[in-house]
């Protein structure tokens, strides 16, 4: 009996993630250590108004999914955003989408790893950081150049453990409100949201200050758009994990901040503070540290997988099709994995391990601030492709998408504001403010880099652009590696 083979995208990628995979990757997406730990930093500056900039900002990244999303049913491909970027905005702008989309996630997963090696201190302190860093590393670089389905199977559990976490924690928070009980019973209300000092106690402009940490908490929701070229039934599996976000960011984000802030006042929170430890420990549960320890532990496990990883090689292997960075990083193994380009994400990766022992006290918010900044433009650009995508529409150049984005084009102008104010609120703080700086390096590497592409063979400039400067995506078959 024959054994089936996988289904086989255009571009050579294997259909290996099921609904189930690509659900829960989408869920994971959307929570990471941002929440877990990063909301602490945030509660003490802005008190229970975060609750109000996580609504906010959940607001405006669902319009950045979904305009990505009517792009997707237009073309679904792994790789997405660069491609529509390179087809509608012009060449240039899908060799900058691709590579700063690279980078943002290979700084990001420096973090992760080096963040868990820190966790795992909390069990084993004798243990060398950089060893639990490298381990982790290994791990994940192998189970993703086997096929993209182990990748899905540890995305889809890493997941399961987060959301478990955060339903716990809802549920346990809601019975002490209701009926009482718990060392916290006495104590928890829903008035702490306003009664210690108000909504924002400490004014609005230092309440406004954490939308920055706000975002990198949502950094990941756009995976969606990554995982796309390798999900089996894409038409009907993207929309399914685009329309259900509006509810996870409620019940994960607002949900549990509303019952934690309701449980625990915002007064005995302080930067670096779990808020989930915070309200474990105040409702008496045993081993309260343990337990968030390892969630954030898979927490961070779970973001170099994902993005860290699969992303960033993907990405890779985009820019190498379209002439933006060498041939062999185009290569696929026989299963479907491009195999060169995870390799040098990997290693690139490693040499974050060495970095952050450096400098390991500020080496987390300097990368946080630059990864947020590159996450800024990314969406920025799904934004104004998607209002190029709909005047090409209207011009009967390109076919319609049967699942379109709902206030298109003001929400995506609200959605550019936005952006354009958090902008300046990273640029106004100080701690923040070197994403701004190493943003400007990056345009001017870019700038240097695409100009030397284009005078090599093959490079950017034979992209065939049309009146309007917009560039057909390059398709061909992909180049196989020997399993």
């Amino acid at each position: 009996m024959t054994t089936p083979q996988p289904e086989e995208t255009e571009s050579g990628y294997h259909r290996g993630l099921g609904t189930r995979q690509a659900q829960m990757i989408a869920i994971g997406g959307t929570i990471g250590t941002g929440l877990f730990l990063g909301a602490g930093t945030g509660i003490s500056r802005a008190g229970p108004s975060l609750i109000l900039w996580y609504a906010v900002a959940g607001a405006i990244l669902f319009m950045v999914v979904r305009a990505l999303g009517e792009l997707l049913m237009y073309r679904p491909a792994t790789g997405s955003f660069a491609d529509y970027a390179r087809e509608f905005l012009g060449p240039f702008w899908g060799y900058a989408t691709a590579w700063t989309y690279w980078i943002m996630w290979v700084t990001t997963g420096m973090a992760e790893i080096t963040a868990a090696g820190t966790f795992v201190r909390y069990w084993a302190p004798g243990f060398e950081q950089w060893k639990t860093a490298l381990i982790s590393l290994v791990v994940l670089t192998v189970a993703n150049l086997i096929t993209v389905k182990i990748f899905g199977e540890l995305e889809f559990w890493f997941a399961m453990i987060k959301v478990t976490a955060i339903l716990g924690m809802i549920l346990i928070g809601v019975g002490v409100l209701t009926l009482g009980f718990s060392d916290a019973g006495d104590t928890a209300s829903v008035t702490r949201l306003w009664a210690d000092g108000g909504v924002a106690p400490n004014g609005v402009w230092d309440s406004l200050m954490t939308l920055q940490i706000v975002l990198f908490a949502y950094q990941g929701v756009e995976l969606v758009g990554v995982t796309a070229g390798e999900t089996k039934d894409p038409h009907k599996n993207v929309p399914r994990a685009i329309n259900t976000l509006p509810v996870r960011f409620a019940l994960f984000y607002l949900g549990a901040l509303l019952v934690i802030l309701s449980v625990v006042s915002w007064t005995e929170f302080r930067p670096g503070t779990s808020p989930f430890v915070a309200a474990f420990v105040k409702i008496g549960i045993p081993a309260a540290a343990g337990i968030v320890n390892f969630v954030v532990l898979t927490s961070a496990l779970s973001s170099c997988n994902a993005g860290g990883l699969y992303a960033t090689s993907r990405m890779l292997r985009a820019a190498a099709l379209n002439g933006d960075g060498p041939k062999a990083l185009a290569r696929l193994t026989a299963r479907g994995v491009p195999r060169t380009a995870l390799i040098v994400s990997a290693l690139v990766m490693a040499v974050g391990v060495g970095v952050n022992a450096i400098d390991q006290e500020h080496a987390f918010t300097y990368i946080t601030s630059v990864s947020t900044g590159g996450a800024i433009v990314v969406w920025s650009i799904i934004l104004v492709t998607h209002l190029r995508y709909r005047r090409a529409v209207s011009e009967g150049r390109v076919p319609g998408s049967p699942y379109r984005m709902p206030g298109a084009p003001y929400t995506n102008w609200l959605a550019l504001g936005c952006f354009a104010f958090i902008t300046v609120l990273i640029g106004w703080n100080d701690d923040t403010r070197i994403a701004l700086y190493v943003m400007a390096v990056w345009a001017v590497g870019l700038t240097v880099g695409y100009a030397v592409r284009r005078r090599r063979p093959g490079g950017s400039e034979g992209a065939s652009a049309d009146a309007d400067g917009s560039a057909a995506p390059a398709v061909g078959a992909a180049s196989r590696e020997g399993d």
